[in-house]
């Protein structure tokens, strides 16, 4: 449904690009007024490419909204991961020593350097 959707905003969008290049840029184009000489005439095709804009814009514009909120409810989660509840910042391990520093071996085990520097045997 959304790529079928989607093909047809695309189809509208060209549309809309096309009639407004078909339209002359001399302004005027939305202040028409009624023309009694026919639709076949100058001013009845501009008054038609006015009215057509207008009703592709609102198509466009419509579509868009749709596409947007079709998108949002087929792309929402169906699972909330429950994986994290209860974890917390304060319960983080303590970081241990490596395994090569005798200081820190020595200071998790409890016992002191010697003051003179020497290390104990």
């Amino acid at each position: 449904m959304f790529t079928f959707l989607l093909v047809v905003h695309i189809i509208i969008a060209a549309a809309l690009v096309a009639v407004i290049l078909m339209q002359r840029s001399e302004g005027g184009g939305l202040a028409s007024g009624g023309n009694p000489s026919g639709l076949m005439s100058a001013r009845g095709a501009a008054d038609f490419l006015t009215r057509l804009t207008s009703i592709l814009a609102t198509i466009f514009v419509l579509l868009s909204i749709a596409l947007a909120a079709l998108a949002s409810v087929e792309r929402a989660p169906t699972k909330i991961d429950t994986s994290l509840v209860g974890k917390t910042a304060s319960s983080t391990p303590e970081p241990t020593a490596p395994a090569n520093d005798p200081l820190a071996a020595a200071a998790a085990q409890g016992s002191a350097s010697p003051a003179n520097g020497a290390t104990p045997q």
